[in-house]
């Protein structure tokens, strides 16, 4: 999200009569349903919520999300002063969600922290929320949610919503504050490997060597749930860093004994090599990046 890059990825709102087939959100009217309509028109499901709350209109909540112009059309006749939400995950957008939270904190200091790893890069258009936070929006997955609590940081994907514009709670708006119709995906591990790693937030406090690969398969093993992710993304980064990449067969096979599925141990074995190339830049003299 350099102010270099963004002229680029942040695009002014267009017309959606320009001919480039692009919808643009801020162009729409205010009328909920026609921003609603918008949504639905970049594939991503929507549903209302109570008027000036973030409770569903609906009986089964974000699970009636939809693309359908006609159900959207009746959710808005019925209840003209709904608010907006966007379903989150594939084929809906995944959601940074930044708080604000006044005198308690708030995210901006994780969000610069993200920014200097390199992680935003692919952000797409960002909502200003009502209490002073932002929403960064990013192409949808199929990652499960997750928060950072201590970072105020949310991650919305599978099983997830979001309000966007025009919505409002407590009287204040939802406001788009950029937009860009592309976007590319975030990696919540990643993030999640960079603001808190292991040696933070594991539950077992013994962190094992490094220099075999049995002790640290057999660590990864005994990761309880909750831990699995963030410990498998530890133990791949210091093979990855020691230049022992074989033994990622063996902490993968510890991680699938743990009950992480295949595609969940192959994200953050992945999420685990980008960091590491991303810090090898990083660390590229100034001569050799250039050249």
């Amino acid at each position: 999200m350099s102010s270099d890059s963004s002229r680029d990825r942040f695009r002014p709102p267009t017309d959606p009569h320009s001919g480039n087939g692009a919808v643009s959100i801020s162009a729409s009217p205010s009328r909920a349903v026609a921003w609603a309509m918008a949504y639905a028109s970049r594939g991503w499901p929507v549903f209302p919520c109570q008027p000036g709350t973030k409770e569903p209109a609906t009986r089964h909540g974000f699970r009636d999300a939809s693309t359908d112009a006609d159900r959207i059309t009746s959710w808005w006749e019925r209840t003209p002063l709904a608010n907006l939400a966007i379903a989150t995950g594939e084929p809906g957008p995944d959601v940074l969600d930044i708080d604000h939270h006044g005198k308690a904190g708030n995210g901006y200091a994780a969000l610069m922290r993200l920014k200097r790893a390199d992680l935003l890069d692919a952000a797409g258009s960002i909502v200003r929320t009502p209490h002073s936070g932002l929403h960064v929006y990013f192409a949808g997955s199929g990652q499960a949610s997750g928060r950072l609590p201590r970072h105020h940081l949310d991650f919305k994907s599978v099983g997830g919503y979001v309000l966007a514009p025009p919505s409002s709670v407590d009287g204040k708006p939802y406001r788009l504050v950029r937009e860009a119709v592309q976007a590319g995906g975030l990696d919540w591990v990643a993030v999640a490997g960079i603001l808190e790693p292991p040696s933070a937030r594991l539950a077992r406090p013994v962190i094992p060597a490094t220099d075999d690969v049995a002790r640290l398969a057999a660590w990864v093993e005994r990761l309880e749930e909750g831990n699995r992710n963030a410990g498998l993304f530890w133990a791949a980064c210091r093979a990855v860093e020691s230049g022992r990449v074989g033994w990622l067969d063996d902490i993968a096979g510890a991680a699938a004994k743990t009950g992480l599925t295949e595609r969940e141990i192959a994200r953050t074995i992945g999420s685990a090599r980008r960091a590491r190339a991303r810090r090898a830049d990083h660390r590229q003299p100034e001569s050799e990046a250039a050249s």
